[in-house]
């Protein structure tokens, strides 16, 4: 027999015993998207505690669409490597260009880095961080509900060693890093803003920019370029994957 109020308390039980786990850990990544999957799954792979929380009831960022919601997405060659090895076919399209099925990357994605051993919480928003010492040190977070209604509920907090703002177009993160503490590591100090599509710029640049952009926190995928004022890239994730993997590998070179 079902007993619906057991139902809700063996949710809640093991949420609880999940969330009290996790309130403090060596990684938090903010934004599930393919960047926040790939370094979530190398991190994790190497055996560290890591917690992906993603504002969106669906993990996956823009990948999913794939282009114009077409499910298909394109890769160069350097990044191959991230999608085989998680036994994500892919198809080569010809002058260097690489195919693949966005809906299947994303599940892949997805679940490898919680087989490697990341958390994943959903319909979690990241408001604030915290700072001590000139360093961030975790982040603010409520249900994205609350924060989409305005409603005045106050927040929790989780603490890291780092923080990874991998957030997209709106650089959330970073944005209120840069509120809070003051000056970060880009040319003005601020967040510079996302340039107008360009793939092949984008796709370099989005590498060059995932970096330390605050003592403990770092900006991966199209939130770095948004951060550092570099082009956006459309349908094209190569150097997303390869910002999550540059990203972990700093990272885990200092952990």
């Amino acid at each position: 027999m079902i007993d619906d109020v057991e139902v809700t308390r063996k949710i809640f039980e093991r949420y609880s015993r999940e969330f009290l786990d996790n309130t403090q850990v060596d990684v938090i990544i903010a934004g599930a998207g393919p960047a926040g999957l790939t370094a979530a799954r190398i991190l994790a792979k190497a055996g560290k505690k890591i917690l992906i929380v993603e504002r969106k009831l669906a993990p996956g960022g823009g990948m999913w669409g794939g282009g114009m919601n077409y499910p298909v997405i394109v890769i160069q060659p350097e990044s191959k490597h991230l999608l085989d090895g998680i036994n994500i076919p892919v198809q080569d399209a010809g002058d260097n260009y690489y195919t693949a099925d966005s809906v299947e990357c994303v599940a892949k994605l997805l679940a490898s880095a919680i087989d490697a051993g990341a958390k994943v919480w959903n319909a979690v928003t990241v408001t604030d961080v915290m700072i001590r010492q000139e360093k961030v040190a975790g982040v603010v977070i409520n249900w994205t509900g609350v924060d989409l209604t305005g409603m005045h509920v106050d927040p929790l907090t989780i603490g890291a060693k780092y923080v990874l703002d991998g957030t997209g177009h709106d650089a959330s993160v970073c944005e209120v890093t840069h509120r809070k503490a003051g000056k970060l590591n880009t040319p003005s100090g601020g967040v510079e803003g996302e340039r107008s599509m360009w793939a092949e710029v984008g796709e370099q640049t989005v590498v060059e920019n995932t970096k330390e952009i605050y003592p403990g926190l770092y900006v991966i995928g199209m939130a770095a370029n948004a951060v550092m004022g570099a082009p956006r890239m459309g349908p094209i994730f190569g150097g997303m994957l390869l910002s999550g993997e540059k990203a972990a590998r700093e990272i885990l070179e200092k952990l």
